[in-house]
């Protein structure tokens, strides 16, 4: 099932913004959320991702060097929900976001994109100076 993102928008460098991503109906015992981002002059990069078992809580984490200490990916109360909350937020992390998930742990390869099987539409992100 496609994933649905929000939360997206503008804000001035050292400020925040928290994503969310809706993806109903996973049905694996283990599955991989994760977020990526892609500006239009770069290849899509992995941010952040998460493993998940289905009934469970939490889960291992994985971050990019570039955004390790300013953003966090947790799974909300609602379980299939991901937010991921971006703090000292810099004009570099302005970008569409994608959210993307796939059926198995995330393991070594959470950044890369193609284990992925669903995508989200992405939201923009956009960091002023």
């Amino acid at each position: 099932v496609q994933p649905v993102e929000s939360g997206g928008g503008s804000v001035q460098a050292g400020g925040s913004l928290r994503l969310s991503c809706a993806a109903p109906g996973v049905t694996s015992r283990y599955f991989c959320m994760g977020w990526f981002r892609q500006d239009p002059e770069k290849e899509r990069e992995g941010v952040a991702a998460i493993s998940l078992f289905n009934g469970g809580v939490g889960g291992t984490t994985y971050y990019a060097d570039s955004v390790k200490g300013r953003f966090t990916i947790s799974r909300t109360r609602d379980k299939n929900t991901l937010s991921l909350e971006m703090s000292s937020l810099k004009p570099e992390d302005s970008a569409m976001y994608y959210c993307a998930t796939r059926g198995d742990r995330c393991g070594s390869s959470w950044s890369d994109d193609g284990e992925y099987q669903y995508w989200g539409q992405g939201t923009q992100v956009t960091v002023s100076s």
